[in-house]
């Protein structure tokens, strides 16, 4: 099901910033076409603010069908429209890739799932990961592995599921911290430089079913 015009959308910006990434905002749809749609600018309902956006900002979105069931989709910013008032152009989704959730969640998680890192062919390794989300990961390597903030990696990340499906999701990250920790070996925290929206959306669907164990106990 897509969304519809007057219908609200919740949105997130997948950022690399943590506090930007957890801020959401909410706008209404304007018009739907084939291609895209038009959207307000989205506002912060906390601070009353207008969010600014860029062409080519990646968002997560959802908006919310009977029931209270939230239905998650990956899109991006294409443009903007000033006919009248100043409208958001963000990519249609298709349909399939609509993920339906029954409860709030949030895009980033702690997880320990099992990572291989490429970033030559004489350095690649397997390790894994302590936080995982729609706009990247961060995993922990040992202290003398020669990694630098501004380095991009080739990834294949595993990913299982809870009706038992296992995912190898790839995907190219920009290193954009490294932290030294106490116990000697190195976190490495990264965003996604590219990755298809199906990847993403699994990785997207881990974070989901994960948060959702989380509110259980």
């Amino acid at each position: 099901m897509l969304p519809k015009v007057n219908q609200t959308l919740f949105i997130q910006i997948n950022s690399i910033d943590e506090e930007e990434a957890k801020q959401e905002y909410k706008s209404r749809i304007a018009d739907v076409s084939d291609a895209y749609i038009s959207m307000e600018v989205p506002m912060n309902d906390k601070s009353g603010k207008l969010k600014r956006l860029y062409p080519g900002d990646e968002l997560s979105v959802y908006f919310i069908t009977e029931g209270g069931v939230k239905n998650y989709f990956i899109s991006s910013v294409l443009g903007f429209s000033d006919d009248m008032i100043r409208l958001v152009l963000i990519k249609k989704p298709d349909p399939e890739s609509i993920t339906k959730v029954q409860r709030r969640n949030f895009l980033r998680v702690p997880a320990i799932l099992e990572i291989a890192v490429k970033f030559s062919e004489q350095l690649q390794f397997v390790s894994l990961t302590d936080d995982v989300g729609g706009g990247g990961i961060s995993f922990l390597c040992e202290g003398y592995v020669p990694v630098e903030s501004g380095h991009t990696v080739e990834c294949w990340l595993l990913v299982p599921f809870k009706n038992g499906q296992i995912e190898h999701v790839p995907f190219k990250s920009e290193i954009v911290r490294v932290k030294e920790l106490e116990t000697g070996k190195k976190q490495v925290m990264m965003r996604f430089s590219e990755i298809t929206d199906r990847d993403r959306q699994k990785i997207i669907r881990y974070c989901f079913e994960r948060q959702l164990d989380f509110r259980k106990r």
